[in-house]
């Protein structure tokens, strides 16, 4: 499984993962792959420098990468208190009725609480660069697109390439234009935010529409090593998943049950590729988020609308976060692609890793006899 993108960024495998989890993320890069570790959840940049430095002493020398979001359109900005005044009380009632109804218990008055993720705004997303600027990471990602120029000059200027998700073919060639070294094509499976267009459509669509200007990764819906063949069959240099990893062992965020996996990776285990819906009621843009008792809540005749980017994210930012401290796998707000249908068991991201690579190396065997025959 060797791809020109394995010798440009000194990996063994052209697998790119994306996690909000820095355990996984160096997890992957030692077994080979590229860990990729998203920022948003980072409003204070002193505690992403801190985890940056715990990766780059966690890696072996290895390269990682980091994610960050910065909306085309630059979102209402300022302080957490401010944009808060913005959201109307209807959906604070909403939201605190519906944590009732659920049965959802309050944070506990003990530790330290991010209940308002401000990472979507474009001056934390800037801080996270600076930040990210000043450790050896080899690539920077936007998970909504196109960064600025500005921000994307002053990436190439300290040698690091740029990557950006892209939805369609036409989003594909904007990115381009504007710099992008890297377009990560993602189809309508994938987790978190993502467009219209079907993986299997879509991958061969930018490949072409690019023609060889960047690199393409294919994204969405890929668990196992024949989807990666089929990727990389339609013309990508390599692949870059997230939701597969989420059910990885090093996967540390939430609380523990006595099974071992946090609540949200139960609700995950648990889950079908049906069970899987894509709303806006994550971050104020549409996400494919897993269907829960909460999803269900919003779809309900008298919910209200979805706010925009970032108040939405603002208004759920506690109750994402008490829904991931109780213990009820039914009630859970967690991004995750079709794919989750796969993920049942929790292991480490190397045994992921390790099977991805031998389940590639059967499929193109495969194909090699009906080649040959």
């Amino acid at each position: 499984m060797k791809t020109d993108l394995c010798e440009r960024f000194g990996i063994e495998y052209p697998i790119f993962v994306f996690t909000p989890s820095e355990k996984v993320a160096a997890a992957v890069t030692r077994a080979g792959g590229l860990g990729v570790l998203g920022c948003v959840r980072f409003n204070d940049p002193d505690e992403l420098e801190n985890v940056l430095s715990w990766m780059d002493a966690n890696t072996d020398g290895k390269p990682y990468g980091v994610d960050v979001v910065m909306p085309n359109k630059i979102p209402t900005e300022g302080s957490a208190v401010d944009i808060d005044k913005l959201i109307p009380q209807a959906h604070r009632d909403f939201v605190a009725k519906t944590l009732a109804d659920l049965g959802v218990p309050p944070l506990p008055a003990e530790g330290e609480h991010n209940t308002g993720v401000l990472g979507w705004l474009h001056s934390v997303a800037r801080s996270h660069v600076e930040v990210a600027l000043r450790h050896p990471i080899k690539l920077i990602a936007n998970a909504l697109g196109s960064p600025p120029n500005d921000v994307i000059e002053q990436v190439h200027e300290a040698g690091v390439p740029v990557a950006a998700l892209a939805g369609s073919a036409k989003h594909a060639l904007s990115h381009v234009a504007n710099g992008v070294d890297i377009v990560i094509a993602q189809g309508h499976e994938a987790g978190g935010h993502t467009g219209e267009i079907g993986s299997v459509v879509l991958w061969p669509e930018i490949v072409d529409a690019v023609d060889g200007k960047a690199a393409v990764l294919a994204a969405g819906g890929i668990g196992s090593g024949r989807q990666v063949a089929a990727a990389l069959a339609l013309g990508a240099q390599g692949v870059w998943m997230g939701s597969a990893f989420l059910t990885a062992a090093e996967y540390d965020l939430g609380v523990r049950r006595e099974s071992g996996a946090s609540v949200i990776q139960e609700a995950l285990l648990n889950a079908t590729s049906a069970d899987t819906v894509r709303r806006k009621i994550y971050s104020g843009k549409p996400a494919r988020i897993l269907k829960s008792r909460w999803t269900d809540a919003w779809d309900a005749p008298d919910a209200p609308e979805a706010l925009p980017m970032p108040l939405q994210n603002i208004l759920v930012g506690e109750a994402h976060q008490r829904m991931s401290l109780s213990d009820d796998p039914t009630a859970v707000a967690m991004p995750v692609g079709q794919i989750v249908g796969r993920m049942n068991e929790i292991r480490p991201a190397a045994d992921i890793i390790g099977e991805l690579v031998s389940g590639f190396e059967a499929a193109t065997k495969r194909l090699d006899g009906i080649a040959e025959s």
